[in-house]
């Protein structure tokens, strides 16, 4: 499974390289998606802001895993999750597959992405 999971996501990190350049980590891929669910577009944000933005898109690829429910957007238009359950307990390479394949999942379900 592990295997299967690299292969994909290596997969999607060069056609996201492609569009947005060589060199796309998991940190900026959060980003992106962070700043995909915010909808404000894309402008400099502060570091606290890409913590935030980080944050979205965690509980957003979590989301169809029944860990984290969206609640509502704030009045800045900021989206808001209320927390279902913990992550079942994962090694540190379990919890990077598993992030990594959630991530996959994210792209392909909302056709940003066809692979």
């Amino acid at each position: 499974m592990d295997h299967d999971v690299e292969i994909k996501f290596n997969q999607l990190v060069e056609v996201l390289g492609e569009k947005y350049g060589d060199g796309i980590e998991l940190e900026g891929i959060l980003i992106m998606i962070g700043v995909q669910e915010l909808g404000q577009g894309a402008k400099k944000f502060s570091k606290d802001e890409k913590m935030n933005l980080m944050h979205i898109a965690i509980c957003t690829i979590l989301e169809p895993y029944g860990i984290y429910e969206f609640q509502e957007n704030d009045d800045d238009g900021w989206p808001h999750f209320k927390k279902l359950k913990n992550m079942p307990p994962l090694s540190v390479k379990e919890q990077e597959n598993f992030m990594k394949e959630a991530i996959f999942n994210y792209f392909v379900e909302n056709k940003y992405v066809n692979l």
